[in-house]
């Protein structure tokens, strides 16, 4: 085991980079249909009174009433289509993950790294370690560990009706975060990061 400042690193024999399968990012727009979302965000609107219209009417006026729900409609959509391109990010490198464990497999120098813990083995936040440190370029605005931590928690990626207001405006990082750092914490000792010297990763569009 190196050890470098507080970063622990596993030993690997030999100095050969080791070539990891690319990681497939899906690019398509996370939704098919922004109307329909547009609708949810409306009915999440309406359903939990987030500006109650029998206040504003009497002070601002059904029309402008009505141009603060559509902009309060709009702030939900796009909290939500950040939460969506997290999620499938996250999505995306679990199964890169998955990929690189066949990998580990089939190189006997590479083998005695991965253990068998029941899937998703905690001990492969190690791979995610290994982006964050080879400066993997994710989507804009998105952070690695947040996405994977929302992949973590919702297996298919949610619809907006089944959030929350409070998690749309207040608790998404969080709960993404927690949950990432939690799995992360579980791994078995000892436990270190991949060299980022040591592994080539390529990132494909598709």
């Amino acid at each position: 085991m190196d050890i470098l400042g507080d970063r622990k690193y596993v030993e690997l024999p030999g100095e050969t980079v080791h070539e990891l399968p690319p990681l497939l990012v899906h690019e398509q727009p996370p939704v098919r249909r922004l109307d329909k979302v547009v609708d949810m965000a409306t009915n999440l609107i309406e359903k939990e009174d987030l500006v109650p219209s029998y206040a504003l009417d009497a002070v601002v006026g059904e029309a402008e009433s009505g141009r603060r729900k559509m902009d309060m409609a709009l702030n939900l959509v796009d909290r939500y289509l950040r939460i969506a391109h997290h999620w499938q990010w996250g999505d995306d490198v679990l199964e890169w993950i998955r990929q690189c464990e066949i990998t580990f497999e089939s190189k006997p120098n590479l083998r005695a790294l991965l253990r068998p813990d029941v899937w998703p083995h905690a001990g492969r936040a190690s791979f995610v370690t290994l982006l964050e440190d080879k400066a993997v370029p994710a989507r804009e605005g998105v952070d690695l560990e947040k996405a994977v931590g929302l992949r973590l928690t919702f297996r298919r990626r949610p619809q907006l009706d089944v959030f929350s207001d409070q998690f749309l405006f207040y608790l998404d990082a969080t709960v993404a975060n927690s949950a990432y750092h939690t799995w992360a914490s579980m791994s078995h000792a000892p436990a270190g990061d991949l060299p980022p010297e040591r592994f080539q990763v390529n990132v494909l569009k598709m």
